[in-house]
């Protein structure tokens, strides 16, 4: 039996962790950067599973691949913004690595669907 919903993918799965670990650590940062690193934090966390769901919903495989893309580019945007936030002393190093390290993960997941479709 394949897969029927998107939310029995595991990249989709992780990636909500994700997005929850986010919200948590960005609770942290300076009220300035509310509606700046924060606010975009915060969207390419969501972007990533977001678009596995619609891409999943679509009914054409190219269409499903290209949002996958987008997720991905959305992991490469996150990876660089919590550098921005290390760089800035809103996070520690180790901080950084753990969220790196998840990024990571989902990038390689998501590599591996895309491969499989």
């Amino acid at each position: 039996m394949g897969i029927k919903t998107y939310r029995e993918l595991r990249v989709w799965k992780k990636g909500i962790e994700l997005v929850k670990g986010i919200y948590e650590l960005t609770e942290r940062f300076p009220q300035e950067e509310k509606y700046g690193l924060v606010s975009q934090m915060r969207r390419s966390a969501i972007s990533i599973p977001s678009n596995i769901a619609e891409g999943f919903r679509r009914h054409h495989n190219k269409e499903y691949k290209q949002l996958l893309y987008v997720s991905s580019g959305s992991c490469a945007e996150l990876e660089t913004q919590l550098t921005i936030a290390k760089e800035l002393k809103y996070i520690e190093a180790n901080e950084e690595a753990s969220f790196l390290e998840i990024l990571d993960h989902i990038g390689r997941m998501l590599s591996n669907l895309l491969k499989k479709l």
